[in-house]
């Protein structure tokens, strides 16, 4: 079974759509349909249900789809192993991580990496703490950043301990205070990422035996941020997410205090992985040299 065909089968999941999928694999739509179907014929089951809605996943595909990415890490991981036995001229990474890393850490872990590397693929994926497990977990990255502990099964190794902070209107009521007391969040207006990212503030939250008054809640941390500029409540984001930014917001420490542990995974499948390897050694230089 010729490989391409898992790779056109994984990209059309990752992106969702026909025409997306071609368009990353340099290649028509019809040409990546016609694909598939011969997929589906050497299977002998459909693993995509099309639609003018786009591509689903069926039951059957979902169970290969673990198989599936399995041959292609295999496959990844060869073409490492072989560009490291010719001096790490080739391959790919496939990073996973949140918003905070992905602005203020990757574009320079990056930047150093290509300047030695330029013939390695780096392969990008931002979204959410529960976004990046999964992608740990279902094979779809190679290295990713994660909120320790991690959920996943993988390598995991901490990276920086990243303070949590309180943000508010300017002209809030307590935005003079030196600190913000966290019983606060019991009655002002609390604002707040989804329950399956906000590992973070509950964490706080619940360790200081506060319930707090959620009355917004959304995905996007600068959402979150924009928000609190309109004095539509309070809210708890990391340092590093804050690094550089001039809101209209107040920014203050906490009582009692908390911070996340920001740290680095790796799954088994992709340890040996050469171009991983050096991509994580890159990450802990650059931290050391620049954070």
């Amino acid at each position: 079974m010729s490989v391409s065909k898992y790779e056109a089968f994984a990209r059309v999941v990752e992106l969702g759509s026909l025409t997306r999928a071609a368009e990353s694999l340099g290649c028509t739509q019809s040409a990546v349909s016609h694909t598939i179907s011969g997929l589906e014929a050497e299977l002998g089951f459909p693993v995509l249900t099309r639609s003018r809605a786009g591509v689903k996943l069926t039951g059957d595909g979902e169970r290969v789809l673990p198989a599936v990415r399995g041959v292609l890490n295999s496959q990844e991981r060869l073409s490492q192993i072989a560009s490291a036995i010719r001096g790490l001229d080739s391959g790919t990474v496939r990073i996973g991580s949140f918003t905070s890393v992905a602005v203020h850490w990757l574009p320079g872990i990056i930047k150093a990496f290509q300047r030695d590397y330029p013939n390695v693929d780096i392969k990008l994926l931002n979204g959410d703490y529960y976004d990046v497990e999964q992608w740990l977990s279902d094979g779809s990255i190679d290295i990713g950043f994660v909120n320790v502990p991690c959920r996943a099964d993988c390598f995991c190794q901490a990276l920086m301990e990243d303070p949590l902070l309180a943000i508010l209107p300017r002209d809030h009521k307590f935005a003079s205070y030196p600190k913000f007391p966290l019983r606060e969040c019991e009655t002002e207006p609390f604002i707040t990422l989804l329950e399956s990212s906000n590992h973070d503030a509950r964490k706080a939250l619940d360790a200081a035996g506060v319930k707090p008054n959620i009355k917004y809640s959304t995905k996007d941390d600068y959402a979150i941020i924009a928000m609190v500029e309109q004095g539509l409540g309070i809210s708890i984001m990391p340092q590093l997410l804050l690094k550089g930014r001039h809101d209209n917001i107040k920014v203050l420490e906490l009582v009692p205090p908390a911070s996340r542990t920001i740290g680095l995974a790796i799954p088994d499948a992709s340890r040996d992985s050469p171009a991983t390897k050096r991509f994580a050694e890159y990450i802990l230089t650059w931290l050391r040299e620049s954070a």
